[in-house]
């Protein structure tokens, strides 16, 4: 049974610029840094880079909580990631988005006023 997100890893091409981009992103530097792994505490969640990758990303988009997707996605945009999938209403008060980062990873973010990290099991 799956109990929540606990671990996303992004593969990159270049880890020292992938590690700015995710500081500025999760607004703190990494807990881990070393050079064959990066990993952020990013709400007791784990977000690493992996310096092993060369082309556009392989479709797979891991979804990141946020309180107000217009913000966020503005907010990445700004700091060099492309647009993707547009904000979609998907139902029920939740809406996603996904945009890729200069790295070519699929980045997910949902607002969803239903989960709370202390519910969620």
């Amino acid at each position: 049974m799956l109990q929540g997100l606990r671990t996303v890893i992004y593969h990159v091409s270049d880890l020292s610029a992938a590690t700015t981009f995710y500081t500025d992103v999760v607004g703190h530097g990494p807990y881990f840094n070393e050079s064959f792994y990066v990993g952020f505490n990013v709400g007791g969640y784990e977000l690493g880079l992996l310096p092993d990758y060369d082309g556009d990303g392989d479709g797979v988009a891991t979804y990141w909580g946020t309180n107000d997707i217009v913000a966020e996605h503005t907010r990445l945009i700004s700091l060099g990631a492309r647009a993707n999938d547009a904000i979609t209403d998907v139902g029920d008060g939740i809406k996603t988005a996904t945009v890729i980062d200069p790295f070519g990873n699929v980045v997910g973010i949902i607002e969803n006023p239903h989960f709370s990290v202390d519910t969620a099991g």
